[in-house]
C-alpha cells in the first residue's frame, strides 16, 4: 500500500509517445503507446477535462467496470472523510486521537494531534520502509488486535517534527472518523462521498476487527477514482451540491511538509495528499495527487482543468511509480500541443 520512495526505483518504463519525434502525440496516441508496455500490469488510464472524459484506455484484461485496488491512494480518500467529519462538527484537527478514540487514550498514539497524524508527522515509531519499525504496515496488517497494536506503538520523535511515511497514521485516522461519527467508515464514505458522486460499486478491505482499512485496500473503478479527482478539482462541488468543504480541500492540498529530499515523485505533502510541480516544455504545472503502491494515481491538474486516473497492479515494483509519472508527463505534453 505504501508510496515507494525513489531509492527503490530500479527499472525503466517503455516510451510513452507513439508518434514520430517531430509529430506531436495526441492524448489517444499516448494511451495507445502503453499497449507496448512489457510488464503486463498497467490496468487503466482515464483523462477528464472539465468533468468530461477526453481519453480513456484499459489494458491487460481491465474494463471500465473492473474494481481495482488503489492501495495507499485510499489514504487520500480517508483524508476526504476526515474533512467531511470536520464540516459536520464531529471532530477538529487541533484535538488529539485520544479525544475521539477512547480505546487508545493515554498511549503515545492517543496523544498525537490529528493535524500531525494527517501529515505523517505523528512522531510514532512507525515507518513503512523499515521492516524493523514497531509500527510497520506489515506488522499492523498481521496484528490480532489492532487497537492493542496501536496502543503499544511507542513515540520515536516529537510530534510535528519529522515526516515518516507510514500506514499506521491513516489507519488511526479511519478509526477516529468512526469514533467521532458513530458510523462504520465504509458506511460513512457511502453516505458522505460515494453516493453524492454517483459511485455505486466498490470493495473495501477490513482488518481482523472488521474495521475498514483507512490506510488502503479500497477498490474502485478507474472512472470513479477520476470522479473523486474531479470533485477535488471543483473545490468539493458535484452537480451544484457541496460534498467536501472547500476550506478543507485547500488545507488538505496545501504544501504542509517538504518531502522532495526523500521522495523523487513529490515536492510536498498535505493531509494524505501529495503535490509536485512538473516542468513540461519549460512550463511549470502544479499537480496534486493521491498515490498508491504500484503506480495507482489520482492526478489533479488545476491549470489544465484536468484529472488523470491511473490504475496499475505493479504492486511492490518500483517501475510502477515511474511509469505513472511518465504517462502523466506525456499526457501534459500532448495536451499542451492541442490547447
Amino acid at each position: 500500500m505504501r508510496h515507494l520512495p525513489f531509492l527503490l526505483i530500479a527499472a525503466l518504463c517503455l516510451p510513452c509517445a507513439a508518434s514520430a519525434p517531430d509529430t506531436p502525440a495526441t492524448l489517444e496516441q499516448v494511451l495507445q503507446a502503453q499497449d507496448r508496455d512489457s510488464h503486463g500490469d498497467l490496468r487503466a488510464v482515464v483523462v477528464l477535462r472539465d468533468g468530461a472524459i477526453v481519453a480513456e484506455r484499459y489494458y491487460n484484461g481491465e474494463t471500465a467496470d473492473t474494481l481495482h485496488d488503489i492501495r495507499s491512494a485510499g489514504k487520500s480518500i480517508t483524508a476526504l472523510l476526515v474533512g467531511a467529519a470536520v464540516a459536520r462538527g464531529q471532530l477538529t484537527t487541533s484535538k488529539t486521537v485520544g479525544d475521539y478514540w477512547p480505546g487508545v487514550a493515554g498511549s503515545p498514539a492517543g496523544k498525537v494531534a490529528l493535524d500531525d497524524l494527517l501529515t505523517m508527522r505523528s512522531g510514532l515509531a512507525a515507518f513503512d520502509e523499515d521492516e524493523q519499525s514497531p509500527g510497520n504496515e506489515d506488522k499492523l496488517d498481521e496484528a490480532p488486535d489492532p487497537a492493542a497494536f496501536v496502543r503499544a506503538i511507542p513515540a520515536a520523535t516529537t510530534p510535528g517534527s519529522i515526516y515518516r511515511y507510514n500506514s499506521l497514521g491513516s489507519y488511526i485516522a479511519g478509526r477516529v472518523v468512526e469514533s467521532a461519527s458513530g458510523a462504520d467508515l465504509e458506511d460513512y464514505a457511502a453516505k458522505v462521498l460515494f453516493a453524492p458522486l454517483g459511485i455505486t460499486r466498490w470493495s473495501w478491505g477490513r482488518d481482523v476487527a472488521k474495521h475498514p482499512k483507512g490506510q488502503g485496500n479500497l477498490s474502485l473503478r478507474a472512472r470513479d477514482t477520476a470522479k473523486i479527482g474531479q470533485m477535488v478539482l471543483d473545490d468539493g462541488v458535484v452537480d451544484g451540491r457541496r460534498v467536501i468543504d472547500a476550506a478543507w480541500l485547500q488545507a488538505a492540498l496545501a504544501p504542509r511538509v517538504a518531502i522532495g529530499a526523500v521522495d523523487r515523485y513529490a515536492d510536498s505533502y498535505g493531509y494524505f495528499w501529495y503535490a509536485k510541480t512538473q516542468d513540461i516544455g519549460g512550463q511549470k504545472i502544479a499537480v496534486h495527487f493521491a498515490s498508491g503502491n504500484g503506480g495507482n494515481k489520482i492526478y489533479v491538474i488545476p491549470a489544465r482543468r484536468m484529472v488523470i486516473s491511473i490504475a496499475s497492479s505493479a504492486y511492490g515494483k518500483g517501475y510502477g511509480q515511474r511509469r505513472s509519472e511518465d504517462i502523466l508527463k506525456a499526457i501534459l505534453k500532448a495536451d499542451a500541443t492541442q490547447m
